[in-house]
C-alpha cells in the first residue's frame, strides 16, 4: 500500500463486502466502519485468514455484511473467544466489532485480561454512549445528563458514576501496542443552505484501521474505540446526531493517540 490514503482506496468497495446489503439504521456508523475494515483485510493481503468475532448488540450484525470466517460469542466475551482461536490458529487475523456497552460492561473483564496478556488481536469499539439495539439505556459510556430509556431525566454522575473512559482504562496495562480513539461520524457541514458531510473522517479512520490490523500482525494487541451516533435511540435528525458526536462527544472523550508502540502512525 502506498503512503498515502486517499479516497478512492477508502471508498472503493471490496469483494469480501460487494454485494451485501446493510441491515443498520439509516445513519448509523457500523456499515461505514465494516466497510472500512473489508477494505483494510483486502489490502493488507489478509481477508482469506480474517476471522470476524460476533459480540451482541448492533455489531453482532456484521456478519450479514462482511464475508470472512465469523465465530458467534456470548455477550462480552469475544476477546476471550478470540484469544482461544488465537491460540489454536496463530496465523489467523482475529477482530471483533464491540458496543460499548459490550465492551465495558458485561465484557470489560475479558478485555482487559486480553489487553493486558497482549494476545495478537484487534478490537473495534463502537462507542456511541447508548445500548443500542436494546432500546437505548445508559451505557457505562452515557455521559452525565444524556438522556436514556433508563434515565430520563439524564445520567446522574452522582448516584450512576461517571462514563468510563475504555482508552485510559487499557492504558493503564502494559500488554496493548496501539491504543486509538477517533471520531468516525462525518461531519455537517452546510453550504448556502444545503448539507454536506465531511469526508476526513471516513479517510482518518481507514488509516486507523489499517494500523490497528498492523499491529496485530507485527505480534500485538490493538484497540480502537471510534465515536459514532446512533440518532435512533438520542432521538435526534441524522446531521444533528453527527454534530453531536463532534461538538460533545468529545469533551468526554477526546481523540487521540494512546499508545503506538511500533510506530506505525504516520507511516500510512
Amino acid at each position: 500500500m502506498g503512503s498515502e490514503v486517499n479516497v478512492r482506496q477508502a471508498t472503493r468497495i471490496p469483494l469480501i463486502y460487494e454485494g451485501k446489503a446493510s441491515t443498520f439504521c439509516p445513519g448509523c456508523e457500523h456499515g461505514l466502519l465494516l466497510k472500512l475494515i473489508a477494505r483494510a483485510l483486502v489490502e493488507l493481503g489478509v481477508a482469506d485468514r480474517a476471522v470476524m468475532v460476533g459480540t451482541v448488540g448492533c455489531s453482532s450484525l456484521g456478519y450479514m455484511v462482511l464475508d470472512t470466517d465469523f465465530v458467534q460469542a456470548p455477550h462480552g466475551r469475544a476477546p476471550a473467544v478470540m484469544a482461544g482461536i488465537k491460540l489454536v490458529e496463530p496465523d489467523s487475523v482475529v477482530f471483533a466489532v464491540q458496543g460499548d456497552g459490550d465492551a465495558l460492561s458485561i465484557g470489560l473483564q475479558e478485555l482487559i485480561y486480553a489487553a493486558s496478556r497482549g494476545t495478537p488481536m484487534t478490537v473495534f469499539m463502537y462507542n456511541n454512549m447508548t445500548f443500542g439495539m436494546t432500546g437505548g439505556q445508559m451505557a457505562p459510556t452515557t455521559i452525565p445528563g444524556m438522556r436514556t430509556t433508563t434515565t430520563p431525566r439524564g445520567r446522574d454522575a452522582r448516584s450512576s458514576g461517571g462514563p468510563m473512559d475504555a482508552c485510559r482504562i487499557l492504558s493503564a496495562v502494559d500488554g496493548p501496542a496501539y491504543l486509538r480513539r477517533a471520531v468516525l461520524a462525518p461531519r455537517p457541514i452546510r453550504v448556502k443552505g444545503r448539507l454536506f458531510y465531511s469526508t476526513r473522517e471516513a479517510l482518518e479512520a481507514y488509516r486507523i484501521v489499517v494500523n490497528a490490523f498492523r499491529a496485530q500482525l507485527m505480534g500485538g494487541f490493538s484497540f480502537v474505540e471510534f465515536l459514532g451516533s446512533c440518532n435512533v435511540n438520542w432521538r435526534m435528525g441524522i446531521d444533528e446526531s453527527k454534530a453531536f458526536v463532534h461538538d460533545v462527544s468529545t469533551k468526554y472523550f477526546p481523540p487521540a493517540l494512546c499508545r503506538d508502540l511500533y510506530g506505525l502512525e504516520g507511516k500510512v
